[in-house]
């Protein structure tokens, strides 16, 4: 989730700056000297946070950041659900509907993994118009002989390398992957996002850190029609993403992503709402953030949409400068539209966090049978709620590295003894970021991410934060004019890759969107450097 508002326009103070259209009253911090260091950077911080205290939404607020708070990253590129995008893609393998249930949890739990690996940030935030599109070429996962251990990724892992009791399970229907341009890949795909953008030679791209149907939900069926060669089970899977600012008060993206090899798409709205609470930044989903909507168009699981919702994050250890997240609530994960005679729905609930010790981040969860006719289930928000004889499986761990799961022996479908023993889901120690292909400078639109805050990065990377600082205005300044020119106008902002409707929650693209996405699945540029 993503887009807290921080543009201002300048007053007769050139400290204080203010934004006209925000609803809420303006709070500002000076930049601190180039020399200051981390400390200066604290002292912003606990300024910050004093100004923050008692504002019923941060992300509705006016507020200036000093450009040296920021990282030299755009907030569209930054924010997105793809860090495996292997193990999106494979949600779709199995012909089994647990099996892809399982497959779905598996996914929600590696779609952030920036925020375990990496540090807590603060990106650019979006400009209104604002979008950014990547792909990623990854090999399709493999499968041990035994269905209940994990799949073996092919990249970015530190897993032991497979047995040759591996299989490639690649579904009966597949008739398209797309090749790779390159045999390997080459170890500096690995460096983080900044190293890379800090990068001055030319390259071909730059990699940065990191369920209900709708009338283009066929997309992913339509696009596996294009003659981009010959497909086979190892090679590589190519997982397409675009996204655009739609809104700038309040701050809303519009996302979309799919593996058209494996019939899979992706869809949603990105708003949060935030909070000081005591010294912790409490962010939760916008009331135009429905979750995240997963739409199976062909395959095993043709037909099957996964409504996977949000949980509570916090932000934490704001005054000592050094951030951690902790996650509470649940994330609930509704498979629909399956041809079987179950369908599965996921609790996955966060363990709230002790005042005192250090945090454990605790999960626990269950996958349960439920009637789609019915509405009780939607009361089963924690784990227990759900009767026992629904529940198939079980599930524990950490959140931040290992997470186990196993039959339940109340499970009809299987018999299971009561001291079956737990499997390993997902090992979120061993797994890296998978870094994105974007393409290069040259080939971008004016306001794709990128080459939009190009001026502001290259300040940044170069520690000259007063300039990046006046950069980073005068792109706001830019865009609050050209709301001034559409308000004399009488004109409305229109999206050029969504619809502007996105009530629901469903995002849906114009036909600029499906020939961007339809470009980057052609797109040559394979390499991440």
């Amino acid at each position: 989730m993503a887009n807290s508002s921080d543009e201002l326009t300048l007053t007769a103070d050139p400290t204080v700056v203010v934004d006209e259209d925000a609803p809420s009253p303006p709070i500002s911090l000076p930049e601190e000297p180039a020399d200051a260091g981390e400390g200066g950077k604290l002292k912003m911080i606990v300024q910050l946070v004093k100004n923050c205290l008692g504002v019923k939404d941060i992300a509705a607020m006016r507020l200036s950041l000093p450009a040296s708070l920021l990282e030299p990253l755009p907030n569209l590129e930054y924010w997105h659900y793809l860090d495996r995008p292997d193990l999106f893609a494979a949600i779709n393998d199995s012909d089994d509907a647990f099996e892809r249930m399982l497959a779905a949890v598996r996914f929600t739990f590696t779609k952030d993994l920036k925020f375990i690996h990496g540090k807590v940030c603060k990106p650019y935030n979006s400009v209104l118009g604002e979008h950014f599109r990547a792909h990623w070429d990854v090999p399709p996962v493999r499968y041990p002989s035994d269905p209940r251990h994990p799949p073996i990724l092919g990249t970015h892992t530190t897993q032991t390398p497979p047995s040759p009791q591996v299989s490639t399970n690649a579904f009966p229907s597949e008739t398209l992957s797309i090749k790779s341009g390159r045999s390997g890949r080459s170890s500096k795909s690995t460096r983080s996002g900044l190293s890379l953008l800090s990068k001055t030679k030319t390259s071909p791209s730059t990699a940065p850190t990191s369920p209900r149907q709708v009338p283009d939900a066929d997309i992913a069926g339509r696009m596996s029609s294009l003659s981009l060669g010959a497909g086979g089970d190892s090679d590589p899977l190519r997982v397409v993403y675009i996204t655009e600012q739609v809104s700038h008060h309040p701050p809303i993206s519009a996302y979309y992503a799919v593996c058209p090899a494996r019939s899979i798409e992706m869809r949603g709205i990105d708003q949060i709402s935030a909070k000081i609470s005591g010294t912790t930044l409490r962010v939760m989903p916008g009331s135009h953030n429905e979750g995240i909507y997963i739409n199976i168009n062909g395959g095993p699981g043709e037909g099957e949409q996964y409504h996977i919702t949000h949980p509570i994050a916090s932000v934490n250890g704001i005054l000592r400068g050094s951030f951690y997240i902790t996650v509470a609530d649940s994330t609930i994960i509704t498979c629909t539209g399956g041809k079987g005679k179950e369908s599965y729905r996921a609790v996955i609930e966060y363990k709230e966090e002790s005042w005192l010790g250090r945090a454990h981040f605790l999960v626990e969860g269950v996958i349960h049978t439920y009637d789609e006719d019915a509405t009780e289930h939607e009361e089963w928000t924690k784990v227990k709620h759900v009767p026992q004889c629904r529940i198939i499986a079980v599930l524990d761990g950490c959140w931040r590295n290992h997470i186990r799961w196993r039959r339940h022996p109340s499970s009809s479908s299987v018999s299971v003894p009561s001291t079956a023993e737990f499997h390993t889901l997902v090992d979120l120690e061993k797994l890296q970021v998978v870094p994105k292909v974007v393409r290069p400078l040259e080939k971008q639109h004016p306001k794709e991410s990128r080459k939009l805050w190009e001026s502001v990065t290259t300040k940044l990377l170069g520690k000259e934060y007063g300039d990046a600082t006046k950069h980073k205005l005068a792109l706001e300044q830019k865009q609050r004019d050209e709301a001034s020119e559409r308000r004399r106008k009488g004109e409305q902002f229109i999206p050029t890759y969504f619809e502007k409707e996105f009530s629901s929650g469903i995002p849906i693209l114009t036909e600029e969107g499906r020939k961007a996405v339809e470009e980057e699945i052609r797109e040559c540029t394979t390499d991440t450097i």
